[in-house]
């Protein structure tokens, strides 16, 4: 009985063993195709890669896949343009004035007026002869025709300009940086002056920065699917012009480049200028000749204002001399508007100019 059960051991280990042997046979087998199949991966990967990162030849660096003049180029064409054809207007028109004895300071109302006028036409001319002979679109492209919508948008533009600049204004009232009476000192006809001859110089100068800054500089990246590469540049270029600006600030500074991305979003939105043009028009027309706020440093503009500010600060709520723009109100003020603009489903483009600035035509 001992032997017996001695030599069923045995066999029962035997067929363990073998069992075992072949399971870890199996194994190896599994573990070997699986090492030759990660190195066949790589070596594939690393083909790819070298394929994808070859360096691109002259034609590559200058026309894109669609078989245009590259964005950028683009962009690098309107804006050596602009500067070119814009200096010589702005020149001319000096020397003109100049010669007939009227005040043509920088920051007056006749420079601010007659300079965003003359710019205006100049960005919106080459915005249309860029579009046309460099992507083959039409002029209702750029978004500044009476395309579908144009109204609406406009509308919606002068609400929210209006209302986020009266919601940066409530911050700095309700931690007590900014009091607010009417204007008892000016007569109502100095006021109603004040008014409309704002509101017209505010409409050329905010139809102006957003035809350039919003215009064919965006647009075009936008179609390149770099929208947010235009966002940083424009916005960028967008503070540095207010760089020169009386009391201007670092933090003046951050809120004009975020104002910047507040209109680029409002762009992108709507696919129009209408809507940006809107907001910038009531952000600047509410803060200086409603509330009597410093526009960007500037008072000029609006000598008898509907109220009368006081400011007893602090300067980083209320921007003090330069404005409003100057103070944490106002970046709090603009982030949230931004975002709203960003998530409410009552912004949208029309199919026509989703269709225009959606995506850049292939070259026929």
């Amino acid at each position: 009985m001992i032997r017996l059960r001695f030599f069923a051991g045995s066999a029962s280990g035997s067929l363990a063993g073998e069992r075992r042997w072949r399971k870890n046979k199996l194994s190896i087998k599994l573990r070997l195709e699986l090492h030759a199949n990660f190195f066949f991966a790589l070596t594939r990967s690393l083909q790819t890669s070298r394929l994808r990162f070859q360096p691109m030849t002259v034609n590559e660096i200058f026309i894109n896949q669609k078989g245009r003049l590259r964005s950028g180029w683009r962009f690098l064409i309107f804006l050596l343009a602009f500067l070119f054809l814009g200096g010589l207007v702005g020149s001319t028109i000096k020397i003109i004035l100049s010669q007939l004895g009227m005040d043509y300071s920088f920051g007056g109302f006749l420079f601010i007026t007659v300079n965003s006028s003359a710019s205006l036409v100049v960005a919106i001319l080459l915005g249309w002869l860029c579009g046309k002979y460099l992507e083959d679109l039409p002029f209702r492209a750029l978004g500044a025709w009476f395309t579908k919508n144009w109204l609406k948008d406009l509308i919606l533009g002068f609400l929210g300009g209006a209302l986020t600049l009266m919601f940066a204004v409530a911050i700095t009232v309700g931690f007590g940086g900014l009091r607010f009476d009417f204007n008892q000192a000016q007569e109502g006809a100095a006021i109603g002056r004040t008014l409309m001859i704002s509101l017209a110089v505010f409409i050329v100068a905010a139809a102006f920065e957003e035809a350039f800054f919003r215009g064919y500089l965006l647009q075009t990246f936008a179609r390149a699917r770099l929208a947010w590469v235009a966002i940083l540049l424009t916005s960028v270029f967008f503070a540095a012009a207010h760089l020169t600006n009386n009391n201007a600030n670092y933090l003046s500074t951050v809120n004009t480049a975020l104002a910047g991305i507040w209109f680029s979003v409002a762009y992108l939105k709507t696919r129009t200028l209408w809507f940006p043009f809107g907001l910038h028009l009531m952000w600047n027309w509410f803060q200086g000749a409603i509330f009597g706020i410093e526009v960007s440093g500037v008072t000029s503009l609006t000598t008898a204002p509907l109220l009368k500010e006081t400011d007893v600060g602090p300067v980083w709520l209320t921007g003090e001399s330069y404005g409003i723009e100057g103070g944490i109100a106002c970046t709090i003020a603009l982030l949230v508007s931004t975002l709203c603009i960003w998530f409410l489903p009552i912004f949208k483009p029309t199919e026509e100019m989703m269709k225009l600035t959606g995506e850049e035509r292939p070259m026929d």
